[in-house]
């Protein structure tokens, strides 16, 4: 049997993905071999010519089975990278994707002078998911404590494992709540990126999500704003003097979701745009 180095296996990763018709197969290869071979990207190179074992090999070979059907690469990898943090996923959870890292970074400075002005920062985090937008402000901001709330059990030992993951398990706790349910208190911050894709328009979507991320994370109603309704209803009861609403949301939705908060007394701030310059996030001041 002939022998398979790391960069035979690159290559032939790489030439698969091609003819399978994957967007970017020369990047995805990299992620895929890297990730799951522990290999960062330098050693790619600087360790080519290694020998993979049986093992490895099969491990290559199921990957590439399940990316050609249309599985995204960070679901079979099983993690993935967001501000500074490392998130596992799960069959429960949303993908985090990169744009929603621009509502974190808005967030920043606004907890930074909470945090400046009280000595700390409660962060409600609302159909948390992975923990992706409350354990980002954890961990870049010291004085910030989160509490995530997501409907499905799942997703939230999901983010109580990333907040353990990431060393941030004592300022962050989820719990079981359909949106304010299970929710006493009032906080500083209240964060959400909901579902907010209309429900016919969620059978149109790319297999990748479709099929992989969890229907009730994407799908908003008929219209797409049944969760902002949720949240503009409820989130004057435990929002503290002062405090800050920031929510992520569909590209075409910055009217009608302030349009729903502004009726609850909350008065928009600013409209984050996301990576393509499309209206990707609204943060509203408290009444």
């Amino acid at each position: 049997m002939a022998t398979v180095t790391v960069a035979d296996a690159l290559a032939d990763v790489r030439r698969r993905l091609v003819e399978g018709g994957v967007a970017d197969a020369a990047h995805e290869a990299r992620l895929l071999v890297g990730g799951l071979l522990k290999l960062e990207p330098a050693a790619l190179i600087s360790g080519g010519a290694r020998t993979l074992t049986g093992t490895e090999l099969a491990l290559l070979a199921s990957a590439v089975v399940r990316r050609l059907d249309r599985e995204p690469v960070h679901r079979i990898l099983g993690r993935r990278a967001f501000f500074d943090l490392v998130l596992t996923l799960s069959p429960d959870t949303l993908e985090p994707r990169p744009d929603t890292e621009n509502l974190v970074e808005r967030l920043i400075p606004r907890a930074q002078k909470i945090v400046a002005d009280r000595g700390i920062c409660r962060v409600l985090d609302l159909g948390t998911g992975t923990g992706a937008i409350c354990l980002a402000l954890v961990q870049a901001v010291p004085g910030v404590v989160g509490t995530g709330t997501d409907i499905s059990p799942g997703a939230v030992e999901t983010a109580r494992a990333n907040a353990r993951l990431n060393g941030l398990a004592d300022r962050f706790d989820a719990v079981e709540s359909d949106w304010f349910a299970a929710i006493d208190g009032a906080y500083d911050i209240i964060v959400s990126n909901p579902p907010y894709i209309p429900s016919l328009v969620v059978e149109g979507l790319d297999d990748e999500v479709r099929r992989f991320d969890p229907r009730r994370a994407l799908d908003g109603g008929r219209d797409g704003l049944d969760a902002y309704r949720a949240i503009a209803s409820g989130a004057a009861g435990h929002l503290a003097p002062g405090g800050f609403v920031g929510l992520e949301i569909g590209c075409d939705q910055k009217e009608q979701v302030a349009a729903l908060m502004g009726a609850q007394g909350f008065r928009l701030l600013e409209a984050v745009l996301d990576l393509g310059g499309n209206d990707r996030a609204l943060i509203f001041a408290g009444a």
